[in-house]
């Protein structure tokens, strides 16, 4: 599996219209787009652990939408739901990391074994 996952942070500025247009082009191309297997959304939550003291507020919010193969992922980057998605995108948002991994369950932990 393939996890295109987006740490992001939304314009302080940003109306109250266009947040729904940039929700409603999100919601748009997930469900439109056939190759997307998974979505999962977030909101950071503080939860008084110590290792947030020292972290920088670099995302408010968090997109994984996961796709069977690196095909399927190419497939959702070249889909006209994706390029609404993404103009919004960059006029919607302060800042953010996005990131593509393979993923899976425990079994993946091994890959950081050293070879024998």
């Amino acid at each position: 599996m393939i996890s295109h996952v987006v740490l992001m942070t939304l314009r302080q500025d940003l109306t109250d219209e266009d947040r729904r247009a940039f929700v409603a082009s999100f919601e748009r191309a997930v469900r439109e787009i056939p190759s997307v297997r998974g979505v999962r959304i977030g909101r950071r939550a503080f939860v008084g652990a110590g290792y947030e003291q020292g972290a920088q507020a670099a995302a408010d919010y968090l997109a994984v939408v996961d796709f069977e193969d690196v095909t399927g992922l190419q497939s959702y980057l070249r889909h006209p739901a994706h390029s609404e998605l993404g103009s919004r995108f960059s006029a919607s948002l302060a800042s953010a990391a996005v990131y593509d991994f393979e993923s899976g369950g425990l079994e993946m932990i091994a890959a950081w074994l050293p070879e024998s």
